[in-house]
Formats: structure tokens, C-alpha cells, sequence
């Protein structure tokens, strides 16, 4: 189903952007995708959701060694760009680390002052009381139940100037969709395209700078 014949859903809005311009995507696998015609995200409708013990599990199984020379590498692809936005010492949070939190060490052996959150592995309330200069968000926004409310979250942890680094793989083809490898992890419940986060700026007055594919810096600029 297309945008030229698209049937929408009365009711239903986007959980990323909040438009209601909603429609069927896929069926695939037994599980219901929604597309939003408006920021373009896909996602996986909430019946499908793992329950918080199997989420964990599988996350357990991601191997993120600090210490393994390719993950430091792919880390950098977002780590690069955004230093050279940041000036030394800025505090910066690393939002979702997981049970590895590699991009933190390597933000940390750079002269940055880095605090942990995840709400598995590094749940830190305190960190909810505090205030950015930036925040980095690696293979963690397409595991976000509400993105719209946590982008929110994001945008109250930001000083005025600061900035968010992103990386998630960007879907950059529907007709591949079905056998994307990050439709098939179980934990993956949104997608998103470069449309997506020029939306999601907008929203809240955050610029948008596509970096390459899969890395996005936003500032927020009030």
C-alpha cells in the first residue's frame, strides 16, 4: 500500500512524530508494521512488543567488549563527527550504553566527563536531575516504546546549544524491509528515516545535521 492509495487508521498517530497520518505497512511474520506518512517511520505495532525479561535477555547476547577493536571503530563513525562539535571537558551522558558502554570509555580517554544510563543495565535516576552539553544515543532509538516521549526526555537533559548524537540504521528502501536484518531483532520496534529526524527537530526547535548514513547530530538551539 502506497501514499497515493493509503487507507488511514482513525485514531492511531505515529509514536515517533504524533501525526495521525497512519497506515498499514506489513504484515510480515505474523507481526502488524504501521507507516507514518508524515516522518516516515515504520513500527512494529505494540502487540508485538518482547516483555521486559526477554528484552534483556536478548540484549545480553549483543557482544559490545570495550575492548574489541571493530566496535570501537564503528562507534567512531558517530564519536568523530560529534567531537569536533564539542569543546573539552563538556559533560556528556551516554544514553542507552548498555551492558558495554564502549562509546563512554572512548568519550572518557578523550578528556570528557561521561555519565552512564540504561534501563537494564546503568538505571541512574539521578541523571534525570541533571543538565548535558551532550548526549550519544548508538543502536539504541529504534528500541524506544514511546520515541516521541523520550525525545522529549532528551530535549529536557540538553542545555540550551547542546547537542544529540544518533546512530541507527536508516531505512532507506521499503521493498527491502521484509528482510532487513534490523527488522528481524526481536527488540528493534522503530525505524526511521533521514525525513524522520528533520521531523523530530522540528518539533523541538533542534537542528539537523545528517552526517553520513545512520549518524545524525542535533543540537538544540533554545
Amino acid at each position: 500500500m502506497g501514499s497515493d492509495d493509503a487507507v488511514f487508521i482513525l485514531g492511531m498517530t505515529c509514536i515517533v512524530c504524533k501525526s495521525d497520518l497512519v497506515e498499514n505497512f506489513k504484515v510480515i511474520d505474523s507481526k502488524m508494521y504501521w507507516k507514518c506518512n508524515y516522518c516516515l517511520a515504520k513500527f512494529l505495532d505494540k502487540s508485538h512488543y518482547l516483555d521486559l525479561a526477554l528484552e534483556k535477555d536478548r540484549y545480553l547476547e549483543h557482544q559490545n567488549n570495550i575492548d574489541d577493536q571493530g566496535y570501537r571503530d564503528f562507534l567512531s563513525r558517530l564519536a568523530n563527527p560529534l567531537k569536533e562539535k564539542l569543546a573539552a571537558s563538556e559533560i556528556g551522558l551516554d544514553f542507552g550504553c548498555g551492558h558495554g558502554p564502549a562509546l563512554a570509555e572512548m568519550l572518557s580517554s578523550d578528556g570528557f566527563t561521561m555519565d552512564l544510563y540504561d534501563p537494564f543495565f546503568f538505571p541512574n535516576e539521578d541523571i534525570f536531575s541533571r543538565k548535558y552539553d551532550f548526549i550519544t544515543c548508538t543502536e539504541t532509538v529504534e528500541h524506544f516504546f514511546d520515541p516521541y516521549k523520550e525525545f522529549n526526555v532528551l530535549d529536557e537533559l540538553l542545555v540550551s546549544g547542546g547537542w544529540l548524537g544518533v546512530m541507527t540504521c536508516f531505512l532507506t528502501d521499503e521493498e527491502l524491509f521484509e528482510n532487513w536484518h534490523y527488522r528481524r531483532d526481536p527488540t528493534h520496534v522503530v525505524f526511521y528515516a533521514e525525513k524522520t529526524f528533520e521531523v523530530i527537530a522540528s518539533q523541538r526547535e533542534w537542528s539537523c545535521e545528517i552526517k553520513t548514513k545512520d549518524i545524525v547530530l542535533l543540537q538544540k538551539m533554545s
